[in-house]
């Protein structure tokens, strides 16, 4: 009876679809339990590079059903589109269930996460515009709208009313906007819903049976622990909870459900959005750092914009497991830092108050400076390498180093893109 949680330990982007897609080959259900399309997981297999930002990572594999839970913000345009996509390019119709549950992004909150990030300007945090802020601050605002509700058009109707009231006034007084009808939206959403009215249903009764039935259930994370609204880099987060303890929530499982967290890590650090990010690279190291990063580099799957990069920041990400309670550590991209004669990791911080080992609070994070220790690199190609003893001794003693930092075993490591460039450790 397995259910394991893979989830960032750092800002997101650490390769957590690369590692959802090996583990759900013996899996029989993969499922997203929170988010919606604002970030995305890369896979590679032998039909080629996918970019999924809605879809469950497990698509690719006939045995598996991918189920999107209740906590998720169900993009209905994007999850359409996601799938024609995939049928387009010969992946065979995935099985997929979404709760009936789960609340839609509509169209006013990708219209409000616009407005805003262009009202805020240079103080935006970043977002990729898909709603998902308007859309979490209508849920616990108690004007969302859950999928099931799209059939009853009187209901619908009523319910986009209610919701549309303040959101006309701040549209109009706030952004000079024209204000919007309900009408407007009803049909295409209602278009919507009828596309995928046969995969949604009682996803808790589902993942709730075949948890009592010994099944493997793999629980799909969403960006990293540094964008948890509550643990994170406040306010520069996501607005759903990024951590394995949200997992059961989000999924429709009892906590103890849990029994593994894989808190996936690159051997480096990047991310997309705002923020403060104290190993942060500038110029032409960062250049050389991203164009080498990952199959196409580091740029943002969602928005396309260039990752901010940096070396290895062993307090955040020993910060990272720890809140998201990881039993285990997947590392990534170690194959990326083979052009390196040396290696930085950043162990420690020099704050306003001092050294610092622990992760300070946001506040104090801004005027932070990154301590480091340099490492040997190993400055050869690790790609090829299929055993822990087929890569050189410099790359060994670097994941040893890493491990004893963070304070949880890597248990695997990716060499490559692929996979199949995994090693198991």
């Amino acid at each position: 009876m397995a259910v394991t949680a893979i989830v960032g330990a750092n800002w997101g982007d650490e390769g957590k679809g690369k590692m959802t897609d090996a583990l759900a080959a013996r899996s029989s259900y993969v499922v997203r339990y929170q988010g919606g399309s604002n970030a995305g997981h890369t896979i590679i297999n032998p039909l080629g590079k996918f970019a999924l930002r809605m879809l469950p990572s497990g698509v690719f594999y006939p045995n598996v059903v991918n189920v999107i839970g209740p906590g998720v913000a169900l993009d209905m345009e994007v999850l359409l589109e996601e799938w024609q996509a995939l049928l387009s390019r010969g992946v065979p119709s995935p099985a997929l269930k979404i709760s009936e549950r789960a609340q839609v992004v509509l169209p006013a909150h990708r219209l409000f996460d616009e407005l805003e990030e262009e009202r805020l300007g240079a103080r935006s945090f970043g977002s990729t515009k898909r709603g998902i802020a308007p859309f979490y601050a209508d849920k616990h605002a108690k004007l969302g709208i859950p999928i099931a509700e799209l059939f009853d058009a009187a209901r619908l109707r009523d319910r986009l009313e209610r919701l549309l009231e303040s959101k006309n006034v701040l549209l109009r007084h706030l952004y000079g906007r024209t204000p919007v009808q309900a009408g407007e939206w009803i049909e295409k959403l209602r278009r919507q819903a009828e596309s995928l009215a046969p995969y949604i249903g009682d996803t808790t009764t589902l993942l709730n049976k075949a948890y009592r039935s010994g099944d493997e259930i793999l629980l799909e994370g969403q960006l990293g622990a540094l964008r948890d609204p509550d643990h994170g880099i406040y306010p520069f987060t996501t607005s759903s909870s990024t951590l394995a303890g949200h997992a059961s929530v989000g999924a429709g499982l009892p906590p103890y459900a849990i029994s593994q967290v894989i808190a996936v890590t690159k051997a480096y650090s990047s991310c997309v959005g705002a923020g403060p990010f104290v190993t942060e690279l500038e110029g032409a190291e960062a250049d050389e750092l991203r164009r080498r990063g990952g199959d196409a580099g580091e740029f943002g799957v969602v928005t396309g914009r260039p990752r901010r990069v940096g070396w290895f920041d062993a307090v955040a990400t020993r910060y990272g497991c720890r809140i998201q309670g990881a039993t285990a550590v997947a590392l990534t991209n170690l194959d990326v830092l083979g052009y390196l004669e040396e290696i930085p990791v950043c162990v420690g911080y020099e704050t306003e108050e001092g050294y610092a080992e622990e992760f300070p609070i946001p506040s104090r994070l801004v005027s932070a400076r990154p301590v480091y220790k340099k490492l040997p690199g190993w400055q050869c190609d690790l790609s090829q390498a299929t055993r822990l003893d087929e890569l050189p001794e410099a790359a060994r003693n670097y994941i040893d180093f890493l491990e004893s930092e963070i304070g949880v075993s890597i248990t695997t490591v990716s060499v490559g893109p692929r996979r199949e460039q995994l090693i198991e450790r």
